[in-house]
């Protein structure tokens, strides 16, 4: 396959992976088995796809502030304080291998389906005000939520949904806007880890992150049109299908 060729192939890969990322999670397991598939060692492969998250979360977090959905404090703080674990994160991702993790993680995206599925115990509705107190446990879960971002950075959309929605009680369509923001910045130190480690093709990575950027803005736009019932189903089957390949009942 020549380079041309390789580069469409990218930029359409990435373009529907955004559009899962926005509305869900775990697109990145379309994105990374493209650039292996290519002939990126897992290591490059890792690093070159943060270009692609890069840009898709600056172009997903532009249209929500295009659309008035935007709460800029709470959503840096919460960024913030995964900083210290996506250092670290990246740190141990450029020398150890995930495969243990990925099992683990498919076990964990099977509580997070069902937790978001089925109805909660207690009837709650949800509130937006962006003014909620960080507690020690969410100060906790928030910098390991970075570790993992720096780490593998797949499905890490599913996890924060999980927490945004059901610890912090934010409505979908507020999750996704705080969602991508706080993704965007942990992605920049574990971008540059992998870049300083030699562990980026930019070319790949700008192809593909065309793709995710056109995905993301886009995804963005329907998610808001179509409200949490339409977010909710695409997360699921989403979460369900990472599950089942990162255990390896699909291939």
């Amino acid at each position: 396959m020549n380079d041309l060729l390789s580069s469409l192939l990218l930029f359409v890969i990435g373009a529907v992976a955004a559009v899962i990322n926005v509305n869900a999670g775990g697109g990145s397991s379309l994105t990374l088995p493209a650039l292996i598939f290519l002939g990126l060692d897992s290591a490059t492969a890792n690093g070159t796809n943060r270009i692609a998250i890069l840009m898709q979360n600056l172009s997903s977090s532009y249209a929500f502030k295009k659309e008035n959905y935007q709460q800029f404090n709470m959503s840096m703080k919460l960024s913030l304080i995964t900083l210290p674990g996506a250092i670290a994160g990246a740190l141990v991702a450029i020398k150890i291998s995930d495969e243990l993790f990925h099992t683990i993680l498919g076990i964990i995206m099977i509580a997070i389906t069902i937790t978001m599925i089925l109805p909660s115990s207690r009837s709650k509705a949800t509130d937006d005000n962006e003014n909620k107190k960080i507690t020690i446990p969410l100060f906790i879960t928030f910098v390991a939520v970075g570790f993992y971002g720096g780490f593998i950075q797949i499905g890490i959309g599913f996890i924060l949904m999980a927490i945004l929605n059901k610890a912090m009680n934010f409505s979908l369509i507020y999750v996704n806007m705080h969602k991508v923001f706080i993704i965007l910045i942990l992605t920049i130190p574990a971008l540059l880890i992998f870049i300083i480690s030699g562990n980026v093709n930019w070319y790949w990575g700008v192809s593909l992150g065309l793709g995710n950027a056109l995905g993301g803005w886009w995804g963005t736009k329907h998610s808001i049109k179509k409200g949490d019932k339409f977010i909710k189903g695409v997360l699921s089957i989403a979460i369900l299908i990472m599950a089942l390949k990162l255990m390896k009942i699909l291939p």
